[in-house]
């Protein structure tokens, strides 16, 4: 009998977690470009995040559309990807609205998607202009310090990599990350062979974004 009450308390207590649980999501965007690479870079993301930084994010992210009102379940959603965007016009307004009630937005060029993301840009914030993220800003150091501003992953092109954004009053809204790379620092370790040190780097300045992303 009472192995049954220990039963019932301890399955309340997995249900009372598993409801209280955060969720996050990969956006599915149109255009041809491969918003579905780096299928395993959330999920690691996510543990490192529950092991880490003690937050409690459901282990599976959500995918997501641009234009869907499910956008607005999630406080961070993440984009990647290598080729063409197209945010139709419906899709733009929705995404605009999720980032000013309080959304956040991260895209990450996995290397050949910025000329055409930021003419999509362009018709999400036609008043704003992508700003550098300033290397005492609060995303580097959430969690943990990046004094010098945002790590670089892969080499790509050898050029530095940039942490660019869109603010909305002092909050930023929209990280765009480009010539780093970090989602293939997200990726299971056998993917790209990095050394566990760029992995590392690669998944606290992940964690340092969900933190922020999260901040109320």
């Amino acid at each position: 009998m009472i192995f049954y009450k220990y039963l019932i308390v301890i399955l309340v207590l997995i249900f009372s977690l598993a409801s209280n649980a955060q969720e996050i999501a990969l956006l599915k965007y149109n255009g041809g470009g491969d918003w579905y690479a780096n299928p395993t870079a959330l999920p690691n993301l996510i543990k490192f995040c529950n092991d880490n930084i003690h937050t409690v994010i459901n282990s599976k992210p959500a995918t997501v559309t641009p234009g869907s009102s499910a956008i607005f379940q999630y406080p961070f959603v993440h984009m990647t990807g290598h080729g063409n965007v197209i945010f139709n016009d419906q899709e733009v307004t929705n995404l605009r609205n999720y980032l000013l009630s309080g959304g956040f937005l991260h895209i990450d060029d996995n290397y050949g998607m910025k000329p055409y993301l930021l003419k999509e840009l362009k018709k999400l914030f036609p008043n704003k202009t992508l700003q550098e993220i300033s290397t005492n800003h609060l995303i580097f150091s959430t969690a943990y310090q990046f004094p010098n501003g945002l790590p670089k992953i892969h080499e790509h092109d050898g050029l530095p990599p940039q942490a660019l954004g869109f603010f909305e009053g002092d909050r930023l809204i929209l990280l765009f990350t480009f010539e780093s790379d970090l989602g293939d620092g997200w990726e299971d370790a056998a993917i790209h062979n990095d050394p566990e040190e760029v992995r590392s780097r690669a998944l606290k300045m992940g964690a340092n974004i969900i933190k922020y992303a999260f901040i109320d």
